[in-house]
C-alpha cells in the first residue's frame, strides 16, 4: 500500500475525528491541546518503541493522556470508538499499488502460502485496511505487533509467524520495503530476504550495512524471483 497524499494534514484531520468521537461521549477535550499532546506523546511513543522494538499501541498511548487530563475512567469501548474515528481518517489515504491483486492471484495460483507482518500500533486498523481492499482472502494469516507485543526486526515475530505454519526460516522468504524492520530481521533469523524499492524505501541512518538476499522494483517480479530460487 501507497499513501494517497501527504500526511500532515490527514493526521490533523484524523484528530479532530478522534477528539470529536471524545466529545460526543461527554468528554470536554480542546482540540488544539490534545492535538498537539497526542503528536508529542506518539513521537515518544515512536522513539521508544524502535529501540527496545516493544510495541505499547495507540489504545495505551490515548489512554494515558487522557488519565493526565483528569478523565481516569474512561470504559474501553470510548477509547475504541474514538480510535475507529481517527483510523477512518488514515485508512482512507492509502491505496493498494497497481501490481498487488495481480501478483497476489499468481502467487496464489501456484501455490505459495502468504501472510503479513506489520509494525503497527493497532491491530484492529490494520484488519480494516487489509479486509477494505478485499486482499485478506489472499493470506493465512495477518499478524501485527500491536497483536504479539513485538516489532520487526524483533526475531519473536517472525517466529511466531513461522510456528504458524511449522516450517523452518529457510522454507520462508520475506519481502519489504524497510531495511531496518524487514530485511535486517528477516537475516538475523535466516529467512530469505526480498527488498522491494518502488518509490517506498525506507532506511534508517544506519542502514547503510544491510543487504538483502535479493532486490526487486516491483511486486510484479516477485513471482519470477521465487520461482528461480
Amino acid at each position: 500500500m501507497i499513501p494517497r497524499s501527504s500526511w500532515p494534514h490527514v493526521f490533523e484531520r484524523a484528530d479532530q475525528a478522534l477528539i470529536a468521537a471524545l466529545n460526543a461521549h461527554g468528554l470536554d477535550v480542546d482540540f488544539e491541546s490534545i492535538h498537539r499532546e497526542f503528536m508529542g506523546r506518539l513521537n515518544e511513543y515512536y522513539t521508544r518503541r524502535d529501540l527496545d522494538l516493544y510495541e505499547r499501541t495507540y489504545t495505551s498511548v490515548l489512554h494515558s493522556l487522557l488519565v493526565d487530563k483528569g478523565y481516569t475512567d474512561v470504559p474501553e469501548q470510548v477509547i475504541r470508538s474514538a480510535l475507529d474515528a481517527m483510523y477512518s481518517v488514515t485508512q482512507s489515504n492509502w491505496v493498494l499499488k497497481n501490481d498487488a491483486i495481480s501478483t497476489l492471484k499468481i502467487l496464489e495460483a501456484e501455490g505459495y502460502r502468504l501472510g503479513i507482518l506489520s509494525n503497527a500500533g493497532d491491530n484492529k486498523d490494520v484488519f480494516q485496511l487489509v479486509e477494505s481492499f478485499n486482499i485478506d482472502i489472499f493470506f493465512d494469516f495477518i499478524l501485527t505487533s500491536a497483536a504479539c507485543s513485538y516489532r520487526k526486526p524483533h526475531p519473536r515475530i517472525f517466529g511466531v509467524a513461522l510456528a504458524h505454519w511449522k516450517i523452518s526460516p529457510q522454507d520462508a522468504a520475506m519481502v519489504g520495503d524497510d531495511l531496518d524492520a524487514d530485511i535486517s530481521g528477516a537475516n538475523g533469523v535466516g529467512i530469505f530476504s526480498i527488498l522491494i524499492t518502488n518509490g517506498t524505501l525506507k532506511a534508517g541512518g544506519n542502514s547503510h550495512h544491510i543487504q538483502p538476499d535479493a532486490t526487486i522494483s516491483t511486486l510484479s517480479e516477485l513471482p519470477g524471483l521465487l520461482n528461480n530460487l
